[in-house]
């Protein structure tokens, strides 16, 4: 069977090239107009700092101010204790309100009703002063003392900071096991596996590429709440920033320091944060976002590779 062919509708071979399509980029006035609003903003903000009266060199002076390390110390040491307490109180409140028993549910739903639902520093008042309370604490034969002297502002800011962030984190953890299709569950009863067994090489696993990124916030966010046991007269970064700064007569300047301690850990915070969510994505994403170091490292590549490029 042959097909006819009009020669006729198609162009002559001495025919010119068609013209190529000249494509006008789209006007973004508004872009232009908010990044001047910005810049003007910030110019702004800049000229007031740099005009104001802050005597600016006493912050690189008191930076490593054997009071203001100590206070830092005692900031990432309480950071860090008050997120274990958190999590391990976290996973069994977890597992507790998954719990088919009725009374470890109900006990684990009251917990997080209790200490979400009233703030952190009204506990932190409420663990310096439950020796209204109980005016003794007497584990016998282990240990027996008055509570004013057992509560510590130590204790007591450990306490407040760790029980309370037991109760964010058992919604993190609960979200996290919940995520796991049952399927998995069932699949590892099936295998004879216990429960036990099947949470502890199953379940948690696959949960914690939903656990740990809001885990790392919560990291971040204690640093940052840490700030409130000065109400218990625990010895922290700002406390110590407000005591520098009042020998000093700097108060301003020392708050600021404080400030730029808790940048400069909170960006160290965030960055072992990114790695370890890119450590838990490798089973749900077939390939890793490259890292910034690996980013900056492939466009200098590229740029001495590239035609006419450096080099």
């Amino acid at each position: 069977m042959s097909v006819d062919v009009d020669k006729s509708a198609q162009p002559p071979a001495d025919a010119p090239p068609p013209e190529s399509i000249k494509a006008i980029p789209v006007r973004h006035y508004g872009r232009w107009v908010a990044a001047i609003v910005v810049i003007g903003v910030i110019a702004a903000l800049g000229r007031a700092f740099a005009t104001a009266d802050v005597n600016w060199d006493a912050i690189p002076q008191y930076m490593f101010n054997a009071d203001i390390l100590k206070g830092l110390r005692n900031t990432l040491l309480i950071t860090v204790l008050s997120m274990i307490i958190g999590i391990v109180g976290g996973v069994i409140l977890a597992v507790m309100r998954q719990s088919k028993n009725p009374v470890t549910s109900t006990v684990a739903w009251f917990y997080v009703w209790f200490f979400r639902g009233t703030p952190v520093y009204v506990q932190l008042f409420l663990w310096f002063n439950l020796g209204l309370v109980f005016q003794y604490i007497d584990i016998m034969p282990i240990y027996k003392d008055e509570w004013s002297d057992f509560m510590t502002p130590f204790l007591c800011a450990l306490l407040g900071l760790g029980l309370n962030e037991a109760a964010y984190m058992a919604e993190i953890c609960r979200a996290g096991l919940n995520a796991v299709d049952e399927g998995q569950t069932e699949a590892a009863h099936a295998l004879g596996m216990s429960h036990a067994k099947t949470l502890r090489r199953i379940i948690v696993p696959q949960a914690m590429r939903v656990i740990v990124p809001p885990t790392g916030n919560e990291v971040i966010n204690m640093l940052k709440t840490s700030s409130l046991v000065i109400a218990v007269q625990y010895y922290d970064l700002l406390q110590a920033a407000q005591n520098v700064g009042r020998d000093s007569g700097v108060v301003v300047e020392m708050l600021i320091l404080a400030a730029a301690w808790y940048l400069i850990a909170t960006t160290v915070l965030s960055i072992g944060q990114y790695y370890l969510e890119r450590y838990y994505a490798r089973g749900s994403s077939r390939q890793l976002p490259l890292t910034p170091l690996q980013r900056a490292k492939s466009r200098l590549s590229g740029g001495f590779n590239r035609p006419g490029g450096m080099g």
